[in-house]
């Protein structure tokens, strides 16, 4: 499958889990390529821009070639739209990351890794943990980053979660069991929110 975008990037969003570049390798590398060549291979060892050969194994050849490899006409070096990203030598199935993706940054609540073990079929929960993490990671580089921040007057507040705790009143402090969350609101649309490594000393008030 070929995807060109805008067009059939927007009408496979809408399709949510049903999305062809969920559903097998070949379309979601596809897709991963129409993301990041949109003017064509780009050799992640030189930077060369569209000058790299498509290694197709030939049925009754000897080509040893695998789908999606490419050999640069530059350094000779072989590559395929995985290298030097998260996904590479990840022996996780290409769309269940895709997947992944899709479900972190579309559920409103956020989504744990024992969901996403159960939602992906994946063989054990450590599998999970580490694309939650990675993917997490992911969001935070560029131009994800840029991406989401939030432009104008932003408004931050924050909460603990965990329920109550016998014997505790107030603030929770750095030995409660409590999740610290951190949300930003910008005004008039747009939020962001994020899971603390340990409870924000914050004072509110007005400069």
């Amino acid at each position: 499958m070929h995807f060109n975008k805008p067009k059939d990037l927007a009408q496979n969003c809408g399709m949510g889990i049903f999305a062809p570049q969920y559903q097998n390798e070949d379309n979601a590398r596809a897709l991963l390529e129409a993301l990041l060549w949109p003017e064509g291979p780009i050799c992640p060892h030189c930077g060369v821009l569209d000058d790299a050969t498509k290694m197709n194994r030939e049925e009754g050849t000897d080509t040893h070639g695998r789908k999606g490899l490419y050999q640069c006409r530059g350094c000779r070096k072989q590559f395929t739209v995985t290298v030097a990203t998260i996904f590479e030598d990840s022996k996780i199935p290409l769309h269940k990351w895709l997947m992944a993706f899709h479900l972190m940054c579309s559920s409103k609540k956020g989504v744990s890794a024992l969901q996403l073990q159960r939602e992906l079929e994946l063989g054990s929960y450590r599998s999970a943990w580490f694309m939650c993490h990675r993917i997490g990671w992911a969001m935070m580089q560029s131009p994800m980053a840029e991406a989401l921040k939030l432009p104008g007057v932003v408004e931050v507040d924050e909460t603990y979660v965990g329920g109550k705790e016998k014997g505790k009143r107030g603030i929770p402090g750095k030995d409660s069991k409590k999740t610290p969350v951190l949300a930003l609101v910008k005004r008039g649309g747009g939020f962001a929110h994020s899971r603390l490594n340990a409870p924000p000393s914050i004072t509110s008030g007005r400069s």
